[in-house]
C-alpha cells in the first residue's frame, strides 16, 4: 500500500510539473535554470513524509514557477519551444541512436592495426614482462585434447535395430512353425524324433509305397504279429534314391534307405500292437503333417525381403522340437543382450566376434540349433560403440585447462616490430599486451547498423499507422526501452535475453500487432548487427511472438502468469526441435535437454520479471490494459465506494449508463473494458455537492429552487461536477484515458434547463446581459468513439428512465431525436462515430431498455385468513 501511495503521489507531482511546463510555453517565458529548480523540487518532494508536506512542496513549486516566469530569456524560450514542437522527431532520433549504439557496441573498440598489416613505425617494449604465446598455448592444448582418450558410449539406436531384426526373424519363424502345428506331432515312444522328421520330408511317392508295404505286410503277417519286419529283395531292389524338395539338402541313399526301413519297422510295430482305428488315425495324422510341412516350406521360399531371407529355408527351424525352439529363442535373446551390453567396437576382427558368439552359443542353445544361432547372430550383430561427443569434449577441456600457458619474456626496449615489417600473430599479441595497438570506432560498421535500424523503425511506424494503433510519445518511449533490453542483455554476453518479457508486456499494453512487430523486427536485425546464436534467437523470438499474440486477450494476472509458463515451455521446445532438425541433438546426450531446460527456465524468469514490472510501468507511463481497467472497475475502489455512499442516486445512474454504453461499445467493436471503467468514473465530480443533482434529492427539496434560486449559480454548480471530477481523478491517479470521460461526456453542451430560466429573467430585465457560454460546459467534445458513446448513453438514460408504459417504437423515436440533436450540435464530429451509426446506437439502447422493463406476470392476490 505504501508503494502504491508513493507511485500515486509521484504521478500526481509529475502531472503538476507538466502543467507548469505548459504554462511557461503558453506565456512565452522560460528560464535557463529551470533544470536546477526541477531537481530542487524533486528533492523537496522526496524529502516530504506527510500529506501536508506534499501540499507545502506544491505551493513552494508554484511560487518558484511564478518567479521563473518573470525571469526569462528569449534564446531559452526558442530552443525549448522548438524541442517541444519537435518531440516526435527527437524521440525518433533518440531511438535510432540508442538502438544503433547498443546493437553496434562491438564496433566502438576496434584495433587500429591487424594481423598481416604493415607496421607504420617501430614499436619497442616499454618494460620487461612475460607475454603469453596464445598460439603456442592453444596448439599444446589442442594436442592434449587430440591425445586424450575419447569417452565411448553404447549406441542405443543400433541396439534397437539389431533387436528389431532378431525379433522379426523369430516372429517369422514362429509363423512358419505354427503352420506345422508343433513338433513332435506324435508320441516319441512310438515314433522316434528322427523318424517323425523323416516322415515329414521324404517324397510323396515313397510315402504311398510305404503305405502299400504296410498294408501288404499286415495281410501276410496277421498270424505273426511279433515277428521282425523283413524287407523282400523286390522292395530293396526297387527302392529308389529319395530326393527332397528344394530348398532343403538331399539326403544320402544309405541314410534314406535306413530311415525308410526304420520308419516301416516302427509303423508296423504300432500297427500290430495297437488298434486298427488308432493306426488309421496315425496314418491320417502323418498325411496332414506332411501337407502342412510342405505349406511351410512353400511360404518360407516366398520370403523375398531382408538380409535374413536365406535363414528361413534352413531345415532346422522346422526340425527342432517345440521345447528346443523355446530354448533357442531365449538363448538368442540372451546372447544378443550380453554381447551388445559388452559392446562391439568398429574394426573389431571377425575372428574375435566369431569366437565370442560360438562360446556363448555353446552354453545357451541346444546343440542342434547351434549352427542356426551362430549364423543368425553373426549376420545381425554390428558395431554399437560410438564416441560420446559431449563427454569427450568436456574431458578434453579439463585436460586442456591443466596445460599451463606458454609464457615468453620480452625485455625492456626490445624491438617488437620494425617499421615496414609485417605484423604476425605473435607480434600482434605482444603489441596488444603492451596496449600499443590503439583502438578506434568503426564508423562504417556503425553507419550500416544505423541504416538497418532506421529501416526497421520505418517499418514499425508504417505498421503502426496501417493498423490504426496510434501511440503517444510516452508509449513510443516505453516501446524503445523494452526493445533496448534485448540487445542490451546480449551485449552483456548473456545468451538468454528478454524475449518473453517484452512479448508479454508489449502484447498486454498495446496489443498483438505492436508486440509481434517489435519481436519480429528484432529477430531480423539482431543476426545482422550482433554475433548471436541463431537457434537461441529463433526460439526466443517464437516465445515472444506467442506471448504478444495471447497477452492482450487475458483478463487477470493469474492468466498472465500461466502464459509465462506456456511461453517458457514454447521457447525450450522450439529450441530442442531446432536442435533436432539441424542434427545438433545427436551425440550430445542429455546435455541438449539440459540446455533446452535452461532456456525454458530463463524464459519463465523473464516472464516473472515482466509481471513484477507491469504495474509500475502501467502507472509511470500511463498505460491502460484490460487487467488494469478491470481493477479500476472494481466497485471496492475508494472513489466508487465513496460515490455509492455519498451519491447513491448518481451511482445508480452510473450503473445504468454503463449498461447502455457497454452494449453499444460491444456492437460497434469498441474497447468495452475502457467504456465500462470510464463510465463508472464519469460523474464522480458530483460528490462535491450530491444534493445539487436531482437523482440524489430523493425525499429532499430541490436546493436550486429553495436555496440557490439563481440560474447562473445553479449552472456553475452543475458545471463544477466536471472540474471537480477531473481534480478527483488526478488526485487518485486515474489513467488519462479514464480522466477523458469526465469532461468529454458533457462536451460543450448547454445546461438547457437553467439557460431557459436565464433567458426568461433576461427578457424581464433588459439590463442583464445573457452569455450562453456561462451555461455551457467547457469541453472538450468527445475525442474518441468510447467517450462519444458514453455521452449518448448519458443523455439517453434519463429519457429512458422517464418512460414507463411507452412502446419500443415511441422510445426509439425519442432516442433518435436526442442523438440527432447531439449530431447537429456538432458534439460528435471529433469522436470517430458516423452519422450512419446513430440509428444503430439508438436501437441498441432501446433493446437494453426493454430488457430492464420487461412485463411481469400478475400474481393472484392471496386471501387474508382469519387470525
Amino acid at each position: 500500500m505504501k508503494t502504491q501511495r508513493f507511485l500515486q503521489s509521484l504521478s500526481q507531482q509529475l502531472r503538476q510539473w507538466q502543467r507548469q511546463y505548459k504554462v511557461l510555453f503558453r506565456k512565452g517565458k522560460y528560464q535557463h535554470k529551470l533544470h536546477g529548480n526541477f531537481l530542487k523540487n524533486l528533492l523537496l518532494y522526496l524529502s516530504a513524509n506527510s500529506h501536508q508536506g506534499k501540499q507545502g512542496k506544491q505551493r513552494q513549486t508554484q511560487q518558484s514557477t511564478v518567479k521563473l516566469v518573470k525571469k526569462t530569456r528569449g534564446i531559452d524560450k526558442f530552443i525549448l519551444l522548438w524541442i517541444h514542437q519537435k518531440r516526435s522527431s527527437i524521440i525518433l532520433v533518440l531511438a535510432i541512436l540508442s538502438l544503433t549504439s547498443v546493437m553496434g557496441h562491438g564496433l566502438y573498440n576496434q584495433p587500429r592495426m591487424k594481423v598481416d598489416n604493415i607496421a607504420l613505425q617501430t614499436f619497442t617494449a616499454p618494460f620487461t614482462d612475460d607475454v603469453e604465446d596464445q598460439q603456442e598455448t592453444e596448439q599444446k592444448r589442442k594436442d592434449a585434447i587430440d591425445k586424450s582418450v575419447p569417452v565411448l558410449m553404447i549406441d542405443n539406436h543400433i541396439n534397437e535395430q539389431i533387436n528389431e531384426q532378431v525379433e522379426k526373424f523369430l516372429d517369422t519363424t514362429n509363423e512358419l512353425r505354427d503352420i506345422v502345428d508343433g513338433f513332435p506331432f506324435f508320441d516319441p515312444a512310438v515314433l522316434s524324433i528322427s523318424i517323425q522328421r523323416y516322415l515329414r520330408t521324404f517324397p510323396e511317392s515313397e510315402w504311398q509305397k510305404l503305405k502299400v508295404t504296410l498294408e501288404n505286410n499286415r495281410k501276410q503277417n496277421l498270424k505273426k504279429q511279433n515277428s521282425k519286419f523283413l524287407l523282400s529283395p523286390q522292395i530293396s531292389s526297387s527302392f529308389p534314391v529319395l530326393q527332397l524338395s528344394k530348398p532343403f539338402p538331399i539326403y544320402e541313399k544309405q541314410s534314406d534307405e535306413a530311415s525308410f526301413i526304420q520308419a516301416s519297422s516302427e509303423l508296423e510295430a504300432y500297427q500290430f500292437t495297437g488298434s486298427e482305428s488308432n493306426f488309421s488315425a496315425l496314418i491320417t495324422k502323418i498325411s496332414q503333417v506332411r501337407q502342412k510341412y510342405n505349406q511351410a516350406i512353400e511360404k518360407a521360399s516366398q520370403i523375398e525381403t531382408g538380409k535374413l531371407k536365406n535363414f528361413y529355408t534352413e531345415p532346422i527351424i522346422l526340425d527342432l522340437t517345440d521345447d528346443d525352439w523355446l530354448k533357442t529363442q531365449a538363448g538368442i535373446h540372451k546372447i544378443a543382450e550380453r554381447i551388445l551390453a559388452q559392446g562391439i567396437y568398429a574394426g573389431l576382427p571377425k575372428t574375435i566376434l566369431n569366437n565370442a558368439v560360438n562360446l556363448q552359443v555353446q552354453s545357451s542353445v541346444p546343440s542342434e540349433a547351434e549352427p542356426l544361432a551362430t549364423k543368425l547372430l553373426l549376420a545381425v550383430l554390428q558395431p554399437n560403440i560410438k564416441q560420446d561427443e559431449a563427454q569427450t569434449k568436456q574431458q578434453g577441456e579439463l585436460v586442456a585447462n591443466q596445460i599451463p600457458s606458454v609464457m615468453i619474456r620480452v625485455k625492456k626496449a626490445e624491438v617488437i616490430v620494425s617499421k615496414g615489417e609485417k605484423i604476425t600473430k605473435w607480434k600482434f599479441q605482444v603489441l596488444e599486451h603492451y596496449r600499443l595497438i590503439g583502438r578506434q570506432v568503426n564508423w562504417m560498421g556503425l553507419t550500416i547498423v544505423g541504416m538497418v535500424v532506421t529501416v526497421g523503425i520505418r517499418i514499425f511506424v508504417w505498421i503502426e499507422r496501417k493498423s490504426h494503433n496510434y501511440l503517444r510519445q510516452r508509449d513510443r518511449l516505453l516501446v524503445l526501452l523494452l526493445s533496448l533490453s534485448v540487445p542490451g542483455v546480449l551485449a552483456m554476453s548473456l545468451p538468454y535475453t528478454t524475449w518473453s518479457a517484452i512479448g508479454l508486456l508489449l502484447g498486454s499494453f498495446y496489443g498483438p500487432t505492436v508486440g509481434i512487430t517489435v519481436v519480429g523486427l528484432l529477430s531480423l536485425i539482431l543476426p545482422i548487427t550482433t554475433d548471436t546464436n541463431i537457434l537461441v534467437l529463433l526460439a526466443g523470438a517464437m516465445g515472444g511472438m506467442l506471448s504478444s499474440y495471447v497477452a492482450h486477450r487475458l483478463r487477470s494476472r493469474e492468466e498472465l502468469a500461466l502464459l509465462g509458463v506456456v511461453t517458457a515451455l514454447t521457447q525450450g521446445g522450439v529450441f530442442l526441435l531446432l536442435k533436432i532438425l539441424t542434427g545438433g541433438v545427436f551425440g550430445s546426450g542429455w546435455y541438449i535437454f539440459q540446455e533446452a531446460g535452461l532456456f525454458a527456465v530463463s524464459g519463465l524468469s523473464w516472464s516473472i520479471v515482466a509481471l513484477g514490472l507491469s504495474p509500475y510501468l502501467e502507472t509511470l507511463f500511463d498505460v491502460i490494459t484490460p487487467i488494469r481497467l478491470a481493477e479500476l472497475a472494481n466497485p471496492n475502489r475508494p472513489l466508487l465506494k465513496r460515490l455509492a455512499t455519498e451519491a447513491p442516486g448518481t451511482f445508480q445512474h452510473t450503473l445504468l449508463v454503463a449498461t447502455l454504453a457497454e452494449a453499444a461499445a460491444k456492437q460497434l467493436g469498441c474497447n468495452v473494458e475502457l467504456v465500462r471503467a470510464g463510465t463508472l468514473y464519469h460523474d464522480i465530480g458530483k460528490m462535491h455537492d450530491p444534493l445539487g443533482f436531482i437523482e440524489n434529492q430523493i425525499g429532499s427539496p430541490n436546493k436550486h429552487e429553495t436555496e440557490i434560486q439563481d440560474p447562473w449559480k445553479s449552472a456553475e454548480l452543475i458545471k463544477k461536477h466536471v472540474t471537480e471530477g477531473v481534480v478527483m481523478a488526478k488526485k487518485h491517479s486515474l489513467p488519462t484515458a479514464i480522466q477523458a470521460f469526465i469532461p468529454e461526456h458533457q462536451g460543450t453542451m448547454a445546461i438547457a434547463y437553467f439557460y431557459h430560466q436565464a433567458q426568461q429573467i433576461a427578457q424581464k430585465n433588459p439590463h442583464i446581459i445573457l452569455d450562453k457560454a456561462d451555461f455551457c460546459y467547457d469541453g472538450p467534445i468527445p475525442q474518441s468513439r468510447e467517450t462519444g458513446i458514453v455521452m449518448l448513453a448519458d443523455s439517453c438514460e434519463a429519457a429512458l428512465r422517464s418512460l414507463k408504459d411507452a412502446t419500443p417504437e415511441k422510445a426509439l423515436n425519442m432516442l433518435n431525436n436526442i442523438l440527432k440533436a447531439k449530431w447537429q450540435d456538432e458534439q460528435l464530429i471529433d469522436s470517430g462515430l458516423t452519422r450512419e451509426e446513430m440509428p444503430k446506437i439508438a436501437q441498441i439502447f432501446v433493446d437494453v431498455w426493454q430488457q430492464f422493463h420487461h412485463k411481469r406476470i400478475a400474481y393472484p392476490k392471496a386471501k387474508v385468513g382469519n387470525l
